[in-house]
């Protein structure tokens, strides 16, 4: 079958023919039409991602949208290796294969599944929110923020605000549901970045935010959790969930006054810590939504066999691959 290809641990993906995988009890074939090329796919498949099983050669894809063979349409996540969604068949536990609703297209529900599930889990089952809280997405800017926006928004939120880079994209976040917009510059060549973006929470850690999703991580995430700690009222319990290190740093230092001085509760979301049926259960509501038209994402298509320019695409819009 045609297949996008990991020939070896950090190798670029190549298009060519790969073995068919063979039904086995208690897994299905699904027949690929969509995949999402996500952060996650490429981080497993290059053996860096903690659940990456290490196994080459192999083909990427972590999800996707397909048919099964006893016709069946349906979303399907994490296959077995070495058999992934990037290939024209692909074998998928069935617990993990949802139906998907009838007026929702595969290259949109497979382009929402991961960011969308992402930003629930993280909501619902880590941070256990609860209707009319008020919210803080740090680093909104790309798909994963702004399907957070537009899911907390979904979940009620009373107020969302909005951190990140790119100023102007995190005013267009305000037609998805965000109230407040608070652009940050933190790097080498602004030394004083943090303690402005400090300064720019105050106001809203002082009336009251009760949980932060954060995308980012390194110095934005550090800043954050100095002004809960600063400016946050006596005893208001923050929910701090981290979700990705997209600043490209995966260590912060955390200074044991900020856990001392504030009710703030740190945790982070992401497969393993939240148990796998709750993550599936989140991607069926997320699609229920989108049957709705609440959700919408920003996506690109290319088709299968120009992977390596899909591989090199920006993370937004959301490169879905598509397979005839």
């Amino acid at each position: 079958m045609k297949a996008v290809i990991i020939p070896a641990a950090g190798a670029s993906p190549v298009f060519g023919e790969f073995r068919e995988p063979s039904a086995i009890e208690g897994k299905v074939i699904v027949n690929v039409h969509a995949s999402a090329l996500s952060q996650l796919s490429k981080m497993r498949s290059s053996g860096a991602h903690y659940s990456s099983e290490g196994v080459f050669p192999s083909v990427p894809g972590v999800d996707g949208t397909g048919i099964t063979q006893d016709g069946r349409r349906v979303y399907f996540a994490l296959p077995e290796t070495p058999f992934g969604a990037l290939a024209e068949q692909s074998l998928v536990e069935e617990k993990l294969c949802i139906p998907l609703p009838d007026n929702l297209d595969d290259i949109t529900a497979a382009a929402m599944a991961n960011p969308g599930m992402s930003a629930w889990a993280a909501l619902v089952e880590r941070a256990k929110f609860v209707r009319g809280e008020t919210v803080l997405i740090n680093g909104a800017t790309g798909s994963a923020g702004s399907m957070a926006v537009q899911v907390a928004k979904y979940l009620g939120a009373g107020r969302i605000l909005v951190s990140g880079r790119n100023a102007e994209k995190l005013e267009a976040l305000r037609k998805l549901g965000a109230d407040e917009v608070i652009p940050f510059t933190i790097d080498a060549d602004h030394p004083d970045g943090a303690d402005t973006f400090q300064q720019a929470l105050k106001p809203h850690f002082g009336s009251g935010i009760d949980v932060v999703l954060d995308y980012l991580w390194g110095g934005s995430a550090r800043a954050i959790i100095a002004a809960i700690a600063r400016y946050s009222a006596e005893a208001h319990r923050v929910r701090f969930v981290q979700i990705g290190s997209a600043s490209g740093e995966n260590s912060i230092d955390l200074p044991s006054a900020a856990l001392r001085s504030s009710a703030i509760e740190l945790m982070g979301s992401g497969l393993k810590s939240v148990p796998m049926n709750k993550l599936m259960e989140g991607i069926a509501h997320i699609f229920e939504g989108a049957a709705q038209g609440a959700f919408q994402i920003a996506l690109a298509t290319l088709p299968l066999e120009k992977i390596a320019e899909a591989w090199q695409a920006p993370g937004e819009p959301r490169m879905v691959v598509t397979i005839p």
